[in-house]
């Protein structure tokens, strides 16, 4: 599938069957993570895949967004040292998007757990101070997301998008 129909196939799943993800596929992923761009090539950011059940079961308590991890035949936890790049948020970012475009492009569906909230430092502090416990995660780092991984018990349709023009301009807003 090329890059383009990626992208038109993607949705947010919510609700995945049981079936496991082949190893192919699941080195397919990790390979979409660690080669996405990095600003200045920088390893600001680190990823942890997670396959437990139980460990997924106790991450969808994260938030009171993320129930649908659970369900999740694996996770991908997507954090960033902001000590290494002052581009860690991007650079994090931009690796989750890869991941979700190849796990559409291999018929598989991704929802993007938010951990990280730039908004609210307290909530922020909570979720993420969660997510390291149960992935022993480092202090320094900052948990940015986790994606749910698997195959779609159901897909979405499109959702309606605003015209292009609307978004889009050329050489000057």
């Amino acid at each position: 599938m090329d890059v383009l129909s990626a992208i038109k196939k993607r949705r947010e799943i919510t609700k995945f069957r049981p079936d496991p993800i082949p190893g192919e596929a699941m080195n397919t992923l990790l390979q979409s993570l660690y080669l996405a761009p990095s600003g200045n090539n920088l390893p600001s950011r680190e990823f942890i895949v997670i396959q437990n059940k139980e460990t997924l079961a106790a991450l969808a308590e994260t938030t009171p967004y993320m129930k649908w991890l659970q369900q999740a035949s694996a996770g991908i936890a997507i954090i960033s040292n902001p000590k290494i790049s002052k581009y860690w948020l991007q650079d994090a970012s931009i690796a989750g998007g890869y991941l979700w475009l190849t796990a559409a492009s291999l018929g598989l569906g991704a929802a993007w757990g938010a951990v990280y909230h730039s908004e609210d430092e307290a909530e922020s502090k909570k979720r993420e101070d969660y997510a390291r416990k149960h992935l022993k995660i480092p202090g320094d780092y900052c948990v940015v997301a986790i994606l749910g991984l698997g195959y779609p018990a159901h897909e979405p349709p499109a959702k309606e998008m605003i015209p292009m023009e609307q978004v889009l301009h050329h050489e000057t807003f």
